[in-house]
């Protein structure tokens, strides 16, 4: 009897042609059935934002002749990419879907902002096992092999054992050498946001938004302290934003 494949969603916020997003489709190729969907350009920093005054297109296309997966380009966010994916492209729910390789750190806060990340989230909310990943690098040329045997490793461990419900996983990868893999929780820290605030030659002014990332977080049981120490951080994360803990607390108000 012939055993079905998996069925993988692949996306990312970098945009579809990104050497990220290049890799891990070439890793996926070797566990299943491939369908990518992603940004026909860079989301960076898109959240969970969705398209509700525009219109979205989605255009079948080849970037390479040698590899099986079906690809389609996006003009939306990462986010609608995984809704028309499952709504309207897939044959059927996919059995995992993956978001990457994000040039960059989605560790600590910054899962928050991450379009990496909010793709992962969105196919978690609709019932799909997912990853986000993420390596420590924003260059072009960035290096992934010596990701790939741990990606391999994550994602088949996904496959054959699943997910609790309403959780993802947020994966950072350290630049360079690679210790090993710690499940962690997120980092305790924050941007110290500043604006560079210029002046056009109309005599407008315009911000650049820049800041340093501050961890308040001296555990070492974090995301930034595995990854400062060479190792893949994977942290769990879950989409019920309800602060159950607070719940007795609010309840003591005078509220009628």
């Amino acid at each position: 009897m012939q055993v079905k494949k998996p069925l993988i969603l692949v996306t990312n916020d970098d945009g579809i042609t990104a050497p990220g997003i290049r890799n891990l489709i070439r890793i996926m190729n070797t566990f299943g059935e491939v369908y990518v969907v992603a940004p026909d350009s860079p989301q960076s920093g898109m959240g969970h934002a969705i398209t509700i005054n525009d219109t979205l297109f989605c255009n079948k296309i080849t970037i390479s002749k040698d590899e099986p997966q079906q690809e389609y380009s996006c003009s939306g966010t990462p986010v609608d990419c995984v809704k028309i994916a499952v709504n309207e492209i897939l044959k059927r729910k996919p059995d995992l879907c993956v978001s990457g390789i994000n040039h960059g750190s989605n560790a600590s806060i910054n899962v928050i902002y991450s379009g990496t990340m909010s793709a992962a989230v969105e196919a978690g909310t609709q019932g799909i096992p997912s990853i986000g990943f993420s390596l420590l690098d924003y260059s072009l040329e960035a290096d992934f092999s010596p990701a790939e045997k741990f990606i391999k490793q994550i994602t088949r461990q996904c496959l054959q054992n699943g997910l609790p419900k309403g959780v993802v996983l947020n994966v950072n990868i350290p630049k360079g050498k690679i210790n090993g893999i710690k499940v962690c929780r997120q980092a305790n820290g924050y941007w110290k946001e500043d604006f560079d605030k210029r002046t056009s030659p109309l005599g407008k002014d315009y911000y650049w938004l820049t800041g340093e990332f501050v961890n308040k977080d001296n555990g070492e049981d974090t995301d930034i302290w595995a990854l400062e120490q060479g190792y893949i951080s994977i942290v769990p994360a879950q989409f019920d934003l309800t602060a159950h803990h607070a719940i007795k607390d609010i309840n003591s108000w005078n509220l009628k």
